[in-house]
């Protein structure tokens, strides 16, 4: 499975897409946390646009009637190009199958509802769809790159309110492949998802170059509706590590605005291939705004449904180790489906945090921690694995504290997974696969100086899938 699609509450029911192969699959549920599978509702039709693959877009609500814009792939298109097509649902209230679950769609005959991209653009290339409405008028960014200039979001509108006929306006906003500060931005932009969140908006899009698909980001800044420009004023990734991408959100009907990304595999296709998956998704982030330009990303609250057996401790000084001795280990608490919450006053160390998934003797473990000096969240995987074909790796990001707070950390362990939520606006999430059966322990460590554990909360995570799935 890769990106998630379709995003959509609908009828009090969360449904997600998501792409597998070159199919439509979908699965939803009611509470965020215990997930139903459901039928592949689109596949390739040959002789049509998307006779090689139905690939990402999105779910709109047009006027009472689901309606997926998707990109559909066919390699007989003269550019090779993907294009957007239309799906409606046609799914009957009180049926199992029905409209609750949207699983029975029709492809619009007339597709691809665009014919390709603009005309005068020397694009790289053109898919992915985020739809939106303002009053009467649907609105469109579609992914796309300008060669040699860098990627773009490309603006379209249909004012018919059809969702068939579109014009192109302009770019909602270009990047510069030669920019490297404060981030790279690619020579183009995949699953571009553009939202108001407070008084702005957002744009999110995922770096693609040359094929290698890197890391997803998010501009903020102001939108105008009377030109429709958007200026963005802060430019952050979504998540530090290396498996988190291609998000989506959607907005509830509270008014929530929920994240989900995939989270790709850090291992080879051999081994993907011998573990018959690939592929999860992440956890549902709920986002807000803050007044620093920063999205605030917290787990959703419904996720504490899973917690079971509990541990608390707390002030804990931790010291200065040498390197052969062991870490501050936590004996009781050990598994590899835990959620923790922890506090640390970082004091003068140079490092603090916790080590998971860890061995006796440290052969196998993932560390995440607090770089005082360099002010970053850390997730070091660097040892997180005896098995040659994973990719090893360390990855850090920005986390600035103000003057006397503290280092919060929201870890959950999900067997390969490891998603980390720092002070509500950092993430990191790493993909592990340790070998060795002893590899479950939890440890505590401060490095360069002293630092205190203020508190520790751990649980025990039980299963989002009945016993039957």
């Amino acid at each position: 499975m890769n990106d998630p699609n379709g995003l959509i509450h609908w009828q009090g029911v969360y449904h997600m897409f998501y792409v597998v192969s070159t199919r439509y699959p979908v699965k939803s549920d009611k509470d965020l946390v215990h997930w139903t599978h459901l039928p592949i509702v689109l596949a390739p039709t040959p002789g049509s646009p998307d006779e090689d693959g139905c690939f990402s877009g999105c779910a709109v609500d047009n006027n009472g009637v689901p309606t997926i814009i998707y990109s559909g792939h066919s390699v007989s298109n003269p550019r090779k190009q993907q294009l957007p097509c239309i799906a409606i649902s046609t799914g009957g209230a009180g049926d199992a199958n029905g409209s609750n679950n949207l699983t029975n769609w029709q492809k619009y005959p007339g597709n691809p509802v665009i014919g390709g991209p603009p005309p005068g653009l020397d694009v790289i290339e053109f898919r992915d769809h985020c739809v939106w409405k303002e009053e009467d008028v649907w609105y469109q960014v579609i992914g796309s790159g300008i060669r040699d200039v860098g990627g773009a979001a490309l603006l379209y509108r249909s004012t018919d309110g059809s969702l068939l006929n579109w014009e192109y306006m302009h770019p909602l906003l270009i990047g510069n492949v030669h920019q490297v500060a404060p981030l790279w931005t690619g020579s183009m932009w995949e699953c571009p998802d553009f939202f108001t969140l407070g008084e702005g908006h957002v744009l999110v899009v995922s770096v693609w170059y040359a094929e290698h698909l890197y890391y997803s980001i998010y501009f903020t800044g102001i939108y105008s509706k009377s030109d429709h420009r958007f200026v963005p004023q802060h430019l952050h990734k979504l998540d530090f590590g290396a498996s988190f991408y291609a998000p989506q959100t959607l907005r509830e009907e509270s008014g929530r605005r929920i994240m989900w990304g995939w989270l790709r595999e850090e291992r080879d296709g051999g081994a993907q291939l011998a573990a018959g998956w690939s592929g999860v998704m992440s956890l549902p982030r709920i986002l807000s705004p803050r007044t620093d330009g920063m999205l605030e990303m917290r787990p959703a609250p419904e996720l504490e449904v899973l917690r079971g057996h509990h541990w608390a401790l707390g002030n804990i000084r931790l010291e200065e180790e040498p390197a052969s001795a062991p870490a501050y280990t936590l004996p009781d608490i050990r598994g590899d489906t835990l959620e923790m919450v922890a506090e640390f006053d970082p004091g003068d160390a140079i490092e603090v945090g916790i080590a998971v998934r860890r061995s006796p003797d440290g052969r196998e473990q993932t560390r995440v921690l607090y770089d005082r000096a360099e002010q970053h969240l850390v997730i070091d995987a660097s040892n997180s694995s005896l098995d040659d074909t994973a990719h090893l790796s360390r990855h850090a990001g920005p986390l600035h504290l103000s003057s006397g707070e503290t280092v919060r950390l929201r870890i959950f362990l999900d067997r390969s997974v490891v998603e980390v939520f720092a002070n509500e606006r950092s993430c990191a999430t790493a993909r592990i696969y340790p070998t060795l059966k002893s590899s479950l322990g939890i440890s505590l460590f401060a490095h360069g100086g002293t630092a205190r554990l203020i508190s520790l909360d751990a649980w025990e995570m039980q299963s989002i899938w009945a016993e039957t799935e």
